[in-house]
């Protein structure tokens, strides 16, 4: 692989991860004029949220499986078109089933996608044998920043769903397409089965990098699990807190999330600086404990503007912790990275569909003080797996050291 093809491919699948940060941003932010459009009841709606990841999961479970036959590439070429297409049929739809089933699709195809980018993510960063990973999170954090924007501007427009989603659709669509092209596994991706067929990079359980374990694996899921609870706190608790809790407006309540995008763009865009300087279990323990601190500053403030300041460090400081697990996860398992990704990539759905319900039953049973307290305490159990970051994991998953080479542009 070309200095210049290498190049190539990471800036297509940081297209990839911008595009998907927009879709699943239009998607979320637009789901009160979803249940709108449907007449999804109070009642039957967190079953259609709940539905998403659980099937997003499926989907990671499936890829896992569709790599030790053909390349992540080809999964992601074929898995973005489909989310994108999904996100249409939500628009597009009146009947319930209708939006069932584009949720559905939408659901399969996100995991699908998510395990994918971040299989061609973690091979991309072992060929450049330098810090890259938090650089295409960066691009899905600039994505999802576009879409929410779009999305306020449909709703403040009073657009329909697919008026709001058609265009974007039709420029997103033909630009993955197109960039999918340039899709690359990167250096030492291409490997043999022993009846001397190719497989997709680190496919199977028992390729090159040792048997894939999930004892060695189990930390790193619990810590995407902790950093994906802290994650829906925020998204989905925000807002609430700040006007019930701490009395703030109801236009400065819709604060606090767009500096937890703006600061984890900000902090992602450094981070792979961070971690070639300082390395990655420095980072993330720098990461654990400013989020923690975070949600310690959001527990004990008296009034909105220092709840704003403990989202904002929570924005900086989560926004590394995900994409230094996914490449911490391929040095464990260099020869198996592709199915150590899909794994891994199933907790940020566990993290995602506990973290709500968990936050909101005990700020009802207790308080939303107290509540901030549980992501604090689960981010801060980071700290005691923070080893699991470092390059020496990669003899933990087979015996191999983790590739270098000369660093490309």
């Amino acid at each position: 692989m070309t200095d210049a093809g290498l190049r190539h491919g990471r800036a297509s699948l940081g297209l990839s991860f911008g595009v998907q940060g927009v879709a699943f941003a239009l998607l979320v932010t637009r789901i009160p004029a979803i249940q709108d459009q449907y007449g999804i009841s109070d009642g039957l709606l967190p079953v259609f949220l709940a539905a998403v990841p659980i099937l997003a999961g499926a989907g990671s479970v499936a890829t896992e499986k569709v790599v030790a036959r053909v390349r992540p590439s080809v999964v992601l070429r074929w898995a973005q078109p489909l989310v994108l297409l999904a996100l249409l049929g939500v628009g597009a739809g009146r009947e319930m089933w209708h939006v069932a089933v584009a949720l559905g699709v939408f659901g399969l195809a996100v995991g699908a996608l998510d395990a994918s980018m971040n299989m061609l993510g973690v091979s991309l960063q072992r060929a450049y044998g330098r810090s890259i990973m938090t650089g295409f999170h960066a691009a899905y954090s600039l994505g999802g920043i576009a879409g929410a924007s779009l999305a306020w501007a449909g709703a403040r427009w009073e657009l329909s769903l697919l008026a709001s989603y058609l265009p974007v659709v039709a420029v997103l669509l033909p630009a993955a397409l197109i960039g999918s092209r340039w899709y690359t596994e990167g250096k030492g991706a291409e490997r043999k089965r022993p009846d001397g067929t190719e497989a997709g990079a680190g496919s199977g359980s028992e390729s090159a990098g040792g048997a894939l374990s999930f004892k060695l694996l189990l930390p790193l899921c619990l810590i995407m699990t902790f950093a994906y609870i802290g994650d829906s706190t925020v998204s989905n608790w925000s807002a609430k807190y700040l006007q019930d809790v701490l009395g703030s407006s109801e236009q400065l309540a819709t604060v606090p999330y767009n500096l937890y995008m703006v600061t984890t763009l900000l902090g992602r865009a450094v981070g792979d600086l961070g971690v070639r300087r300082f390395g990655a279990v420095a980072v993330v323990r720098g990461g654990s404990l400013l989020a923690a601190g975070g949600f310690a500053v959001v527990a004990v403030a008296p009034g909105a503007w220092v709840g704003m300041l403990g989202f904002t460090m929570l924005g900086f400081g989560l926004c590394v912790i995900v994409p230094q697990t996914f490449a911490a996860a391929g040095r464990m398992f260099p020869g198996n990275s592709d199915a150590a990704v899909a794994r891994l990539n199933i907790f940020n759905y566990v993290g995602f569909l506990v973290g709500s319900p968990l936050v909101g039953a005990l700020g009802d049973a207790w308080s939303y003080r107290g509540a901030m307290l549980v992501p604090m305490v689960l981010v801060l159990a980071t700290l005691v797996y923070a080893r699991a970051f470092g390059p020496e994991t990669a003899r933990y998953g087979g015996g191999h050291e983790r590739p270098r080479t000369a660093d490309v542009g």
